[in-house]
């Protein structure tokens, strides 16, 4: 059944059907006009919204066209906050570097409690790569389209742009300053270690103290020194306590030991392998732990050495095939003093070897001249006049050592002349020694090892260098002369055993003298080199004269 609708005005009745129909075609004519409208507003849109583009590209192309032959940086753009707006790339990387470079040459200053500590940058070999900023800042309104490049230059006069320049430093030293740096702290941790006092070993426990966190003290270099704010405050240097580590006997131990080691030879090649000393705890390890229950500011533990079966000294002569140079004295005139003496020091000499590159001193191979050492009294020369001291005569073994090794062609170090002349070998070719000082050095300066044979028989003293020819053998030849004399003087002394009026000569004078000493080198007879060796002055002896008091 059909619904009625009535109409208020007419009191007609109107179906349901007739309003749906009624409003269905409303709509329609509604729809109609607004399509129709629709149709008649697009053309205008569209037109307008080229009108706009077209617009936009010549406004575009004109900005492109105004910015195209600019070689400078645009406006708003700077590097780690500093201004390089209207620079060009040299301008701009010249400004940047200089204000940096004061940057990285100004120290940084730490602070812990009341210490400082001052570094500056280039020891953390710091730098700034400039260059590749300066390129970006460059590039900043040239690297994308026209319209991207214009926004971009747009974007610069409401908001600068800033760059930051890569950063780079050496971790390594940095890590190392900083460890030198805790050390350095009067509250800084303290870790156990050891030395080697004389025989002994000495062991320091450690102490708890501050400690640099690293990680984070590092963060704050960098942060510090690539802020745009830079300043000079100090920083404050991040601790952490810890505690030290304890005593390892075993560690300890294991670094102190060593093992001796025997020398010996080949001979095919030729080659000498020389000997040497350990070392260890001249106490078991047990025993040092047991020291460690006692609280102690330090421990001592005594320690030994271990010498080899096979010194080097003791390689026999068959290492060494080739005699190298060898020279005598004789000592015919000496008493039995001196004569002991000379022998004595021989002794000491006869066998030592030397490798290449070592040097020998006389001093410390012969040792000081004592009477527990077997050495006699005998005459000597002191403060210019003849005297007697234990030792006397020694100075012969020195002098005829140095002869046999400047025809060895060895390198002198070390070498002095006596007061007065002597008569065992040619003036300009002495060499005077004294426990402590003078002393007789010279180096091993041959590509193979040289041992000394000294050897005393019917009062000549020979000392011979044997070794290894080598490739090019020099032959040597010394020649010395007096250059000048250095006339005496006569003293005079009082004598109250001597009648007054009456003198008594007590020393007689003679003349010193002056000299010059050369090596040759000849090779196949014919001279190659001549180079002096000293130049020496000897003093004379004064004439000693006593006059009578009595």
């Amino acid at each position: 059944m059909n619904a009625i609708l009535y109409n208020a005005n007419n009191d007609s009745s109107i179906s349901e059907e007739e309003v749906f129909e009624e409003a269905q075609q409303i709509i329609e004519n509604n729809t109609t006009q607004v399509k129709q409208k629709t149709r008649k507003r697009w053309p205008i849109v569209l037109i307008c919204l080229i009108i706009f583009f077209v617009i936009l590209g010549i406004l575009s192309t004109i900005f492109a066209l105004l910015n195209i032959n600019n070689d400078k940086i645009i406006s708003g753009i700077s590097i780690l906050g500093i201004d390089v707006s209207e620079l060009t790339k040299e301008e701009a990387t010249n400004k940047v570097n200089e204000s940096l470079n004061i940057r990285l040459n100004s120290e940084l200053v730490f602070s812990h409690n009341d210490q400082l500590y001052n570094i500056l940058p280039s020891q953390l070999e710091c730098s700034f790569n400039v260059s590749e900023a300066v390129d970006k800042a460059y590039s900043y309104g040239r690297n994308g389209n026209i319209f991207q490049n214009n926004f971009d230059i747009v974007n610069t006069f409401f908001k600068t742009v800033n760059i930051d320049p890569a950063f780079t430093y050496n971790k390594d030293l940095c890590n190392s300053i900083i460890e030198q740096m805790n050390s350095n702290f009067s509250d800084g941790l303290k870790q156990p270690s050891h030395t080697i006092d004389g025989n002994n070993l000495v062991i320091t426990p450690g102490k708890a103290g501050s400690v640099i966190v690293s990680d984070k003290l590092v963060d704050m270099i960098v942060a510090k020194l690539t802020a745009i704010d830079y300043n000079s405050d100090s920083i404050e240097v991040p601790v952490e306590t810890k505690e030290p580590e304890n005593i390892d006997i075993d560690k300890i131990h294991s670094e102190i030991y060593k093992e001796p080691v025997d020398a010996y030879y080949t001979k095919d090649p030729f080659a000498v392998y020389p000997s040497s000393t350990g070392l260890d705890f001249n106490i078991s390890v047990d025993e040092a732990k047991a020291m460690l229950n006692t609280p102690s500011e330090s421990y001592t533990i005594p320690l030994k050495t271990l010498y080899p079966n096979v010194s080097t000294d003791d390689i026999g002569t068959e290492a060494f095939p080739d005699r190298l140079a060898s020279f005598s004295t004789s000592y015919a005139s000496s008493n039995a003093n001196r004569s002991t003496n000379i022998a004595l020091a021989a002794s000491k000499l006869n066998g030592k070897v030397l490798m290449p590159g070592e040097e020998f001193s006389f001093n410390g191979t012969v040792g000081k001249r004592t009477t527990q050492a077997g050495f006699k009294t005998a005459t000597v020369y002191s403060n210019g006049q003849v005297t007697t001291d234990v030792g006397g005569g020694i100075c012969q073994v020195s002098s005829t050592l140095y002869n046999a090794v400047l025809r060895a062609n060895l390198e002198i170090t070390d070498r002095r002349n006596h007061t007065f002349t002597v008569g065992y070998v040619p003036i300009g070719l002495d060499a005077t020694v004294s426990w402590g000082a003078p002393d007789f050095k010279f180096k091993n300066s041959r590509s193979y090892p040289v041992k000394i044979v000294a050897t005393t028989q019917n009062k000549r003293l020979s000392i011979s260098i044997y070794g290894l020819k080598e490739e090019v053998e020099y032959e040597v030849e010394l020649v010395s002369y007096r250059t000048g004399t250095v006339p005496y003087s006569t003293v005079y002394t009082t004598d109250s055993s001597l009648p007054k009026g009456q003198t008594k000569v007590v020393q007689a004078g003679s003349n010193g003298a002056k000299s010059e000493a050369y090596k040759i080198l000849k090779l196949n007879g014919k001279e190659v080199s001549r180079t002096l060796l000293s130049k020496d002055t000897y003093s004379p002896h004064n004439q000693i004269v006593a006059r009578g008091t009595k």
